[in-house]
């Protein structure tokens, strides 16, 4: 499987629930609607190890069966709407996106 790891900073504590909606009932359906996205999987980070602050507030896990369908994903529609609206949560919130990619191994 091919992924691309995404990690949200946390919003403001009065934008917390702003976000969460945003997130949860608008970005992740975009996300889901890759048309060859495998699989999506969603981590609320509450505490960073051992009671160390967290480092981010939310994780995002999206796997495609391979890099070619990743990349064919890349060219559609549904990913230019992700990407509007990545674009859109990060000037709403003042959060920060980082994303990485890999195949498993």
């Amino acid at each position: 499987m091919f992924k691309l790891v995404a990690l949200w900073s946390a919003p403001k504590p009065d934008d917390r629930a702003a976000f969460e909606s945003a997130y949860l009932n608008v970005h992740a359906p975009l996300a889901r609607a890759l048309p060859n996205l495998a699989a999506l999987d969603t981590i609320l980070i509450g505490e960073g190890l051992e009671g160390a602050v967290a480092d981010c507030h939310r994780i995002a896990i999206m796997s495609w069966p391979d890099k070619a369908a990743f990349e064919r994903d890349g060219q559609t529609p549904e990913w230019t709407a992700l990407r509007t609206d990545a674009g859109q949560m990060i000037e709403r919130f003042a959060v920060s996106l980082t994303s990485s990619m890999g195949e498993d191994g």
